[in-house]
């Protein structure tokens, strides 16, 4: 059977979807390996979205909680808050109370990927505030460490991500992912996939 990995997200502007396509294609380029992109609900209004400029969502289809359970891996996506996900990310993991108590995620690799306003804003911190949620669900975190090669060190372009996984700097929302931060995204869902496929074939 083939290796369930699941891309995770949500994405208010566009700029976590762009990292989550692009994870898709790396992870699908690992032999038995099936990736699927999945947004999280949203919790905001409509009223509301329209005024704060948000796009219509795109036709990636809505996940619920129970449907986790069937990945092999995830990698979850999402923008910064205050150096911290977005409150509707956490609201879609406040809601897996049940996968929790039967630790039905528990084994199961998990990867983060996220983006920030500025560079301040938190390439660090989002990563690194969530990795408690993994942690609770007895999940196997998976960074991608310095594995993305010479693109870690890039000095002269303005480029997003860090070892804990891929990012973006949206800025005032206008800036999308450059072609080096696509290129690291890609790397991470083919790295993660291939260890996501490791560890089933040795569980």
């Amino acid at each position: 059977m083939a290796t369930k990995v699941y891309i995770v997200y949500y994405s208010m502007y566009g700029h976590v979807e762009k990292l989550a396509e692009e994870i898709k294609k790396g992870a699908s380029t690992v032999e038995g390996v099936e990736a699927k992109m999945w947004q999280v609900p949203e919790t905001l209004p409509e009223e509301v979205l329209g005024k704060m400029g948000a796009p219509p969502k795109s036709d990636v289809p809505i996940i619920t909680p129970n449907e986790l359970a069937e990945a092999d891996g995830i990698i979850f996506g999402f923008p910064t808050r205050f150096g911290m996900m977005a409150a509707q990310f956490k609201a879609f993991l406040d809601a897996t109370g049940g996968l929790w108590r039967a630790q039905q995620l528990a084994g199961k690799p998990a990867g983060i990927f996220f983006s920030t306003g500025s560079q301040g804003g938190g390439q660090e911190t989002t990563p690194l505030t969530a990795i408690t949620q993994l942690v609770h669900h007895g999940m196997i975190f998976v960074p991608i460490g310095y594995t993305f090669g010479a693109g870690m060190f890039e000095m002269e372009k303005v480029k997003g991500g860090s070892p804990y996984g891929a990012g973006t700097y949206a800025g005032d929302g206008s800036r999308f992912p450059s072609e080096l931060e696509l290129e690291q995204a890609f790397h991470q869902g083919k790295y993660f996939a291939g260890i996501a496929k490791k560890f089933k074939s040795s569980s």
